[in-house]
């Protein structure tokens, strides 16, 4: 699993990418109400704002960890968008991506170095 700055989390399951708002994106964000979800078949740059997430806060922009093209959206969120909240990994993953370029997870951050970027917000 690979994490960005902006606390998107990115994965290989089963041979494609799901994608996703780490915990503490979640955590900040407070309760999930709504998820505007792009197209299937949309295409997007790295670190280019894919989707929002509305919660009782705020809407806040979803970024691609990186480029690729959206094969599915998680429709449960349409009904249950708690689940974000609940389960931002397992549940509450929001893309399906065909990823355009593998090399650019060495960009991102790796799970003990993205724990160490949490600890330093929190100080």
């Amino acid at each position: 699993m690979w994490y960005t700055k902006e606390h998107e989390w990115i994965a290989k399951v089963d041979g494609s990418y799901k994608m996703g708002i780490t915990d503490y994106a979640q955590s900040e964000l407070g309760d999930v109400v709504f998820v505007d979800f792009p197209d299937a078949g949309a295409e997007f740059a790295q670190g280019e704002t894919a989707l929002n997430v509305e919660s009782v806060k705020a809407v806040s922009d979803v970024y691609l960890p990186i480029a690729g093209k959206i094969l599915a959206v998680n429709e449960a969120l349409n009904d249950s968008p708690q689940l974000i909240n609940e389960s931002p990994v397992a549940d509450g993953w929001l893309l399906e991506v065909d990823v355009a370029d593998e090399a650019q997870l060495d960009t991102l951050m790796n799970e003990e170095d993205y724990k160490s970027y949490v600890s330093e917000l929190s100080k």
